[in-house]
């Protein structure tokens, strides 16, 4: 008997390391009007708050791209669609809990400096990497794989980003698309910001998701899509630039931002850009307008109050959200 249950443990450890390395499966957002089964419980009245909250990750930098602190709620004003809303929650420096998807271009386009790459990401988790946060590792060439669910234990990152190998070819949005998906399925409790890190050179190579489904899903997820850009040469006959000029849209369409790396040396740096972006966020929030069943995409624009500052700094913030998403 002993030697029965033994086997059976020994058989659901290794099906269930199986399981965690599978290529993940992308799933099509809610069609408008699609209802769950409800089952005779779910069919007692109930009373349902419509009022929703609006959370708002902002960067403010200066004309040499530093941050800028020391401000205010009475410095902001923001919109949505066109119209002023109240600010109803302000916090400087967030200290808000993080979901981050670190997601690495495993191609061999990208993959030249194999142990830098993975020693810079090291650096970056056990640096950024707070109690109350967690991440998840994916790679990403011919599929997309989660390497490590989402978790704050440093080691078991570590230990995932060891087993990332080199493939062919490069599922750059079926990434972005997945990663927002993943997560859209964590808790928003206590402000938490979803965010995606991507280490890539911008090529999409295979047929999956689209530029348009990926930019989609992030905004409904809510995540501020940050890409750390290999380029492989100056010559932009070697480059893929259009792939490039996606990963910008989508980092200011989010809130997120982006950086170029020429020299893998440069990886640390870009790292540490994006660890000090999150730490130096304000958080705003307000109480979005009921306008009952809607689907709409919903624009949110931020700018200061001060006149003369707003020339002077650079906001940067997602740019609106999906009024039937998460």
């Amino acid at each position: 008997m002993k030697l029965l249950v033994g086997a059976l443990a020994g058989l659901l450890m290794v099906h269930g390391e199986l399981l965690s390395q599978a290529p993940i499966v992308r799933r099509p957002p809610p069609q408008a009007g699609a209802q769950a089964p409800q089952s005779n419980e779910d069919q007692v009245p109930t009373i349902k708050v419509e009022t929703r909250l609006v959370n708002v990750a902002l960067n403010v930098v200066d004309a040499k791209g530093s941050p800028v602190g020391g401000l205010g709620r009475d410095d902001f004003e923001i919109l949505e669609d066109g119209k002023p809303q109240k600010i109803a929650v302000f916090e400087k420096e967030s200290s808000t809990p993080l979901s981050i998807v670190l997601a690495i271009d495993a191609s061999e386009s990208v993959m030249t400096s194999e142990r830098l790459e993975k020693e810079a990401a090291k650096h970056f988790v056990n640096a950024l990497l707070r109690e109350q946060d967690e991440l998840d590792l994916m790679e990403f060439s011919e599929v997309v794989r989660e390497v490590v669910p989402f978790t704050n234990q440093k080691k078991r990152i570590e230990s995932g980003l060891s087993e990332i190998h080199t493939g062919a070819a490069t599922a750059l949005y079926d990434a972005i698309y997945l990663a927002s998906q993943k997560l859209d399925g964590t808790s928003l409790a206590n402000g938490r910001r979803r965010v995606v890190v991507l280490i890539t050179d911008g090529g999409d190579t295979v047929k999956g998701a689209r530029y348009t489904q990926a930019l989609e899903q992030a905004q409904r997820a809510g995540a501020m899509v940050y890409s750390i850009i290999i380029v492989p040469i100056y010559a932009d006959a070697g480059r893929n630039t259009g792939g490039e000029h996606a990963l910008i849209q989508l980092a200011n369409d989010t809130g997120g931002k982006y950086y170029y790396v020429v020299d893998p040396k440069d990886l640390e740096p870009a790292f540490a850009h994006v660890s000090d972006d999150l730490r130096t966020q304000y958080l705003l929030g307000y109480y979005a307008p009921n306008r009952g069943a809607d689907t709409s995409f919903r624009s949110i624009k931020v700018r200061m109050l001060d006149t003369e500052l707003q020339g002077k700094y650079q906001l940067q913030y997602r740019k609106g959200y999906y009024a039937d998403a998460h």
